[in-house]
């Protein structure tokens, strides 16, 4: 049968406080560097700041989301990036508006960059789990590395 943990309750609130508090980082994060990957003001835009945003930025968050978490932290770590942008987005049409000197990139724009950022995010959630877990893969430890007791010479 299948060998993944049940869905407990303390393991769903783990889930919740790892979105939460990658959501939180990611949003800080945005905020600090002055980022909004939504509005266009020139090709002067896409600086340095633009790329730690893009792809620094997220991988932590999902570093953090998979430490956390815990092993499958991986496939939770796709949500914080998405969660904030598709907020900034809807912030800039619908409440705070959009500068003068700014446009508004196209939605399939805004979508491309929103994949490269969850893509980041992934990045960092497989690194957060290989830090969990000390390996990766999908056996768990004890069976890929034999104890010292198992490894006698007559075994050659």
């Amino acid at each position: 049968m299948s060998k993944l943990p049940p869905l407990t309750g303390a393991r769903f609130l783990s889930g919740v406080v790892a979105v939460i508090m990658g959501c939180a980082l990611n949003y800080i994060g945005d905020r600090l560097l002055g980022v909004k990957i939504e509005l266009f003001r020139g090709i002067l835009d896409f600086n340095g700041l633009w790329v730690i945003d893009m792809l620094v930025l997220p991988f932590f968050v999902g570093v953090l989301v998979a430490i956390i978490f815990g092993l499958g932290g991986k496939w939770l770590c796709y949500f914080p990036p998405l969660i904030v942008k598709s907020i900034s987005y809807l912030d800039s049409v619908y409440l705070s508006g959009i500068p003068e000197d700014a446009s508004l990139i196209p939605f399939g724009m805004w979508a491309l960059f929103v994949t490269v950022v969850m893509t980041s995010a992934a990045f960092g959630g497989v690194m957060g789990e290989i830090m969990v877990k000390g390996t990766y893969g999908r056996s768990p430890r004890d069976l890929l590395y034999k104890q010292r007791s198992d490894n006698r010479e007559s075994d050659i």
